[in-house]
């Protein structure tokens, strides 16, 4: 019964609306870092003020209401890269805005990307221990 009342999907549109969306953002990252480098930035630099920027940006759009609709287009396009996690961080923030700056902001801001922090420091620790423990013999 549930399978009649969902739409069915349509999975070669919605891969080539992630393609297009996310190769949006990573197009909109390279014209940044052309834009830096242009301003004699050096390399290093000019890669983390992209960074910087797509955060800046999708905090602000997320903030404005406008990324999530955008979302509904892009699919995992918009998910994937950075600004995906800076919208994960943002969105609970924003819902929980009216509980105060502690308990609503400060609490609530790492509820979805909470968990992908913790799993990917634990993972780095342990693929950590098993580089050094396989270079040390």
């Amino acid at each position: 019964m549930a399978q009649k009342a969902s739409p069915a999907s349509t999975y070669a549109k919605d891969m080539l609306l992630a393609f297009v969306f996310g190769g949006g953002i990573c197009t909109l990252g390279q014209c940044f870092l052309d834009l830096y480098l242009y301003l004699k930035l050096d390399e290093k630099t000019a890669g983390a003020f992209v960074s910087i920027t797509l955060i800046a940006l999708t905090a602000v759009l997320t903030a404005a209401r406008v990324y999530d609709n955008i979302a509904k287009y892009g699919g995992a396009g918009m998910i994937v890269p950075i600004t995906g996690f800076a919208n994960s961080v943002v969105s609970p923030a924003m819902e929980f805005k009216s509980e105060g700056f502690v308990l609503g902001i400060g609490a609530k801001m790492f509820v979805i990307a909470g968990p992908v922090l913790v799993y990917s420091t634990a993972a780095s620790i342990l693929y950590g221990l098993i580089l050094w423990f396989f270079h040390l013999y």
